[in-house]
Order: C-alpha cells, then structure tokens, then sequence
C-alpha cells in the first residue's frame, strides 16, 4: 500500500495533520486513543495491514490531535470542544458530509460529544475498549485515582523521550506485540516522534481531565462497542448508558488492539458486518447543544434614572457587546426580548467563555448582567429545538447543572456537560461555525462520490 500524502485542514488558527486513504463511498473517520505521529505509523506493517482492511469496507480519514505529531503544537490542555472541531474540519476539507466514527480509550470521548453534537453528520459510532472518565468516581472505578495521575503525569515530565522510559511503557500496555524486538524499537521511535514532553504531558492531563459519562444517553446513532476481556466491564458502562448500543468482546490483551492480528480479524468482520446491517437513516432530531440567556438586572428603575433617551443609547452600546462576543465564540441569536439576550452554542466551553466575556464588558457600561447557560439534549422541531420531553423531568431532579452568575460577582463555572436541558422554549439551533452548512455542502460532494464509486465497479 501506497504511503498517503500528509495534509493539512484548518480548525481556528490551527493546522491539523490528516491522512486520506481509499475511495470508497462510506467514510470512516478514526480517532484514536493515544498520541501518535502519521508519519512513523506507516513504518509499521501491522498498522498499514490494518489500514488495508479498513478500506475493503470505507474510506479512512486519519489524523493527529491537536499538539502531537504532525498537527500544530498548543499551549496547555485541549478542550474536547476544541478537538471535536479538529474532527469537522478534517471531514470538511475532504467534503465528507457523514461518516462513521471509529474511536478507541480517550478517543472514545471526543466521537461521543461529536455524535451527540452533530447527528446529522454521524452515520455510527463503532468504539473499542472506550473511556468515558479519565479520574476514579464511585460509579466509574475503572479510572486511576487523582494522586496516581499525578504521580504518572510527573514521571512523564521527568523521563519522556528516554529510550528506556518509552520502552517500558511500550512492553507495559503491549506485552505480547513488544515481544518482537522490531515492534519495540518501533514503538520507542513512533512515541518520541509523537509528542515532546511538554505535549505528553498535556496530553495525560487531557486524558485525567476528561468525562462525558452525561453525554451518552444524548447519542442517537447506531453504536458499536467493542471490548478485550481487561475493558469488557467499563466498556459495557459505556455501552449501557447509549440507546440501541451493540456490546461485543474481543480477544486479545494488548492496549494497541491493531498489533494483534486475531484481535483485528474480529474487529474487522464484525464492524463490516455491523456497517452492512446499519440502514441509512435520516440523522436523529436530537442534538446535544448549549443554551445562554442574559438579562439587565434593575433595568426598570435605571431607565428612569437615565430617562429615555440615554437608556436606548446605553441599551444599544449594550447590544453591540453582547453581538460582539456571541460573533467571536460562534453564538447564534436566535431571540432578545428587551434587554435580554437568547443565545444557542454548539458547545457548552464556547458558552461559558462568552458568557465570561460578556460579563466583563458589562461592567465597564456599570450594568448588573444576569447570565443563565443550560446544555443538554434538543429535539428539532422544523427551525427550533426544544428540550426533549424524556429529558426534563431528569433536569428538575438535578438542578445542580445549571450555571447562573451576575456581571458584579466573581462566579465559578464549570464546562462539564450535563445530561440534560432545564428549559422548554423552542430555539433556532446554532450550526454557525467555520464550515456552517459544510454538512449539507459535503453531503452533495459525497453522494457524488458515491455514484462515481459505484458505477466505477464492475
């Protein structure tokens, strides 16, 4: 097999490594668990027979995350929000309007938020060994603790890049692949190239960071999940909280599944065959999306301190803040009423950083802002969403999620997704982002594709 051509999609400011290899009508876009290097993967011939099985049934996307590999260094921790929009931009620099998501460990996560997210662009989710939770909670004991993520985190700012240190992680996850002397060496040679130990370090806190065990019940698209004997029990944790979700065990005791060749000759034929047995449906009207209000407290009594006219004159200084800061995160407007503002995100970190922003800009016109952020799950109702009737009974029993502060308070806000929306009013949906309507222009371009594809056959 031929070594693809490395390219390049934008998401922000960011450039994000891809790979493109087949031409088959169905995309599968890969996310996978760990940090990685395109380039040096090729170098294993394990990995480009695994490849090769995959475009007997898709066309594979591949890239690197944000800050390991290839991709654009970044300073600190990614947001899963931010990494999703790697995801999108990688999909649209290909035109590929719907694709199956295939994830394994943390990977797992970042398909689960794009699913719940983007249905629309989602044909299935097809994870093996997932990770919903990266830190120990009572219901999620398969995670380590806060102080054996410190103690990992440390040692890997301490020794990463030392021959020594990555073979023994190597043997340590993969113990019968590394058993062969070239698959070891190989494997030091592609985690340097990877990552710099600044990025590796970020990189384990991503992971330690991570949860979007609330996220699950909001995906509504066929889901398989796949598991070896060691992730069976947390894998099925992921897999009883998906509606409709598949959970099937796999062989093998390596953490890189595609090593094994038995393990990849299950997850092959299953997987096809799953694909095969998924009907092409209309994406769910369910979305996973993230709600602001704001509201001018005393706004009465200061307009007749003002009078009239400087009170309009305030009010559209105001306004034009607000337009600002919903235009630089992406918000859509769907609503104001008075001297409030309706605002609908695609994600609940965009929300919260332009809800902060708009709070700090209120203070300089000395207005008191009351801010209200609900994120959960909508049903499209033709241009609206509204919350889910399923869902609010939940959210009246878990009042915790909603995130209320005023512009003249320090608040705390949290980015943590909740399950589910705490308000009934309908909404224009927010799709507004680089590549807005990209779904709906690549869906053309694929179905092209496609009929090129087939008639191409003989």
């Amino acid at each position: 097999m031929t070594v693809p051509e490395t390219r390049y999609a934008r998401s922000g400011d960011l450039s994000i490594a891809f790979q493109v290899v087949g031409e088959h009508a169905r995309d599968l876009v890969w996310i996978r668990g760990n940090v990685s290097d395109l380039e040096t993967l090729w170098e294993q011939p394990r990995f480009v027979e695994y490849v090769k099985s995959l475009t007997a049934f898709s066309r594979v996307l591949i890239f690197d995350k944000r800050g390991t590999g290839l991709s654009h260094s970044v300073h600190g921790v990614p947001t899963l929000d931010a990494r999703m929009d790697d995801a999108r931009a990688v999909m649209d620099a290909v035109g590929s309007a719907r694709a199956v998501l295939h994830a394994s460990y943390e990977g797992a996560r970042l398909a689960v938020l794009f699913a719940a997210t983007y249905p629309e662009c989602t044909t299935a989710l097809v994870l093996v060994d997932p990770s919903a939770r990266g830190t120990w909670a009572p219901d999620y004991p398969w995670a380590p603790t806060s102080e054996r993520w410190r103690s990992t985190i440390q040692e890997v700012a301490e020794n990463w890049g030392r021959d020594d240190f990555l073979e023994r992680l190597a043997v340590e996850a993969n113990p019968r692949a590394t058993s062969d002397d070239a698959v070891r060496r190989w494997f030091v040679r592609h985690l340097r190239r990877s990552a710099s130990p600044g990025s590796a370090v970020a990189f384990n806190r991503m992971v330690m960071e991570g949860d979007v065990r609330d996220i699950l019940a909001a995906v509504r698209v066929p889901t398989l999940v796949l598991a070896r004997p060691a992730a069976l029990d947390e894998a099925g944790y992921v897999a009883g909280r998906i509606p409709g979700a598949q959970l099937l065990g796999l062989p093998g005791e390596d953490g890189v599944y595609w090593l094994d060749p038995d393990v990849v000759d299950t997850w092959v034929a299953e997987t096809r065959r799953f694909l095969e047995h998924t009907p092409d449906e209309p994406p769910s009207d369910r979305v996973l999306a993230t709600i602001v209000f704001t509201d001018l407290a005393g706004s009465t009594m200061r307009a007749a301190e003002l009078g009239d006219r400087k009170w309009r004159a305030l009010l559209e200084r105001h306004h034009e803040t607000v337009r600002r800061s919903l235009t630089i995160h992406r918000g859509r407007e769907p609503d104001t009423a008075g001297d409030g503002f309706f605002a609908a995100f695609e994600s609940p970190t965009r929300a919260i950083e332009c809800a902060s922003d708009i709070r700090e800009a209120t203070r300089s016109l000395d207005l008191e802002l009351r801010v209200g952020i609900h994120t959960g799950e909508f049903e499209r109702l033709r241009d609206k969403l509204v919350a889910s009737p399923s869902r609010r009974p939940r959210e009246r029993a878990r009042p915790r999620h909603r995130a209320r502060f005023s512009s003249r308070a320090p608040s705390r806000t949290s980015s943590r997704v909740p399950g589910s929306a705490s308000k009934t009013e309908a909404y224009t949906p927010s799709r507004a982002s680089p590549g807005s309507g990209s779904c709906s222009r690549s869906r053309r371009a694929q179905t092209a594709r496609a009929t090129e594809t087939k008639s191409s056959q003989p």
